[in-house]
Order: C-alpha cells, then sequence, then structure tokens
C-alpha cells in the first residue's frame, strides 16, 4: 500500500528543524519502501504492506522523536483518501496570484461536519468545504485580510490539523500514483 505521512509543525520559521534527506534514511530504517518526500514541509510518501495506518503513525512519530529529539505529529494517510481529498478540490480552486486554497488535514477527534460550525467562515468571502478527513478552504487574495482564514491560527483547531496547499496535494497524489506505479 502507498501512504503519505503529513508532519505537523515542521520547517516553519526555523523551529522543529527536520532534514529531509535524514528522515528518509529513518523511515527506510523501519523497513518501508519507495520513500520519498517533497519539499520541505514535512511530506513523505511510502510504501508499507505489514502496518496499518494507525501502527505506522506510532511508529513514525517514535522515530522522529528518537531521530530529531522532538515530537512531531503525524498523519497518515492511504493513496485512495489522498485521491478523493484532491478530487474533491474543485479544478478552479488553486494556490496562485489570484487565490489562496489550503487543504486543512484533521486528525481523528476533530474529523466531522459539524468542525465547520466552529470556524469563522465568511459566507461572502470565503468558500469552505468538509470532506473526510480534511477541510477545504479557498478565498481570493484581494480580500484575504478579511477572510475567517486569518482568524484560523488562533482557533483550538488549529492544533489538530495539518495543512499543506491545494497544489501540493494535487502534486502529492501525482507522486503516489508514481510510486505505485514503479
Amino acid at each position: 500500500m502507498i501512504y503519505l505521512a503529513l508532519l505537523r509543525g515542521v520547517n516553519v520559521g526555523g523551529k522543529n528543524k527536520v532534514e529531509m534527506s535524514r528522515l528518509k534514511t529513518a523511515f527506510e530504517g523501519h523497513g518501508l519502501t519507495r520513500v520519498r518526500t517533497y519539499i520541505n514541509s514535512g511530506n513523505v510518501i511510502f510504501a508499507d504492506n505489514r502496518r496499518r495506518p494507525a501502527r505506522l503513525t506510532t511508529l513514525l512519530e517514535e522515530t522522529i522523536a528518537h531521530e530529531f529529539g522532538f515530537p512531531v505529529p503525524v498523519l497518515v494517510r492511504d493513496i485512495e483518501v489522498m485521491r478523493k481529498t484532491a478530487k474533491a478540490i474543485p479544478p478552479s480552486w488553486r494556490d496562485d496570484s489570484t487565490m489562496r486554497c489550503y487543504v486543512m488535514f484533521l486528525w481523528k477527534e476533530v474529523d466531522d461536519p459539524a468542525v465547520l460550525d466552529g470556524l469563522a467562515i465568511k459566507e461572502d468571502i470565503d468558500d469552505v468545504k468538509y470532506v473526510p478527513g480534511a477541510i477545504i478552504w479557498r478565498v481570493d487574495r484581494d480580500v484575504l485580510t478579511r477572510s475567517g482564514m486569518t482568524k484560523l491560527t488562533s482557533d483550538a483547531l488549529y492544533r489538530s490539523m495539518t495543512i499543506r496547499s491545494a497544489n501540493t496535494v494535487r502534486k502529492l497524489v501525482d507522486l503516489m500514483a508514481q510510486t505505485e506505479e514503479s
């Protein structure tokens, strides 16, 4: 099975520095195969046919804490879940010079459609949708400062998610498919 490990809060603002080549080696040291990283924000694609996602999550969190000396929350998603998430992003939603579009991957304890009720979504500015395991949020850049998205970091929910741009999510799914074919 092809998986993606999404690390939360690494290499952001000079904190929690995780070197991707060292991370790749650590994953391989636990028998994970076809390991590859994508950009420096903690995205690791790998194959494993022996362990379930919950066990992989524990293994990876323990590995990272041992290797780098600090805890890093990890979400593990398989290729089918990632394909469904990417497919749920409307094709016109992207992260570019005209708009921001993020996918906020949720930890299971907050993964529920009702999570949207607690967010500061501004109906005339924000386009937000829930899909199992994630929130997809799009806003035009010219109104970004008025968006509820800017309040997200002060929300308690923020600690129970890890965020990637829509562009990154699409690229990760492409890379996972390439890994599956190799």
